[in-house]
């Protein structure tokens, strides 16, 4: 009986030395992961936000054309962000000699305020050179970087089928249903 006695203890010992061990385990691992606060889980590529550029650049003149004024401001806005995020998660990159988290705002910031201007005054004749003008901003942005092989052109076909750029039927020239 002694020794069963004995064996329980020494098992229930065990246990809770087990248990403590897995306690600190966890402790350690939790402590471990908290540890990457402030970082993202993920990080996207350089050449996923500028394909994404791309497609708002695209979007932006289709809604500008078509004077869908709330759409083009939001791909201005779309666009402002993409450029923030290429500076934030890129502030440098492969071998270009300027930083990308100085160029992008120098070279995007006057375009884009231009492009503000022209979508707030719904001008068709402003903002085909504000958007020209951005345009020309994202080939120099290129040209500096060691990237002047990638060249933005103004759309010259509508390939997004599935969206109508021009503005909803309330939208239009500021009427209301």
């Amino acid at each position: 009986m002694r020794a069963a006695r004995l064996l329980w203890h020494t098992r229930v010992a065990d246990k809770k030395t087990v248990n403590i061990r897995e306690a600190i385990a966890v402790c350690l691992l939790l402590a471990l992961c908290g540890c990457n606060r402030g970082r993202p889980a993920y990080t996207p590529a350089l050449g996923e936000i500028m394909t994404l550029t791309q497609m708002r650049h695209a979007k932006l003149w289709l809604a500008g054309k078509s004077k869908n004024w709330p759409l083009a401001a939001y791909e201005v806005d779309e666009l402002e962000e993409g450029f923030a995020d290429a500076a934030a998660y890129h502030p440098t990159h492969k071998t270009s000699p300027v930083r990308l988290e100085r160029i992008i705002p120098l070279m995007t910031g006057e375009p884009l305020k231009s492009l503000r201007k022209a979508i707030a005054d719904q001008d068709p004749q402003e903002f085909q050179p504000a958007f020209d003008s951005l345009t020309k901003a994202c080939n120099g942005c290129h040209q500096a970087t060691n990237f002047g092989f990638n060249v933005v052109i103004r759309p010259s076909a509508n390939t997004f089928s599935n969206q109508d750029f021009r503005a909803a039927q309330g939208q239009r020239s500021g009427t209301t249903p």
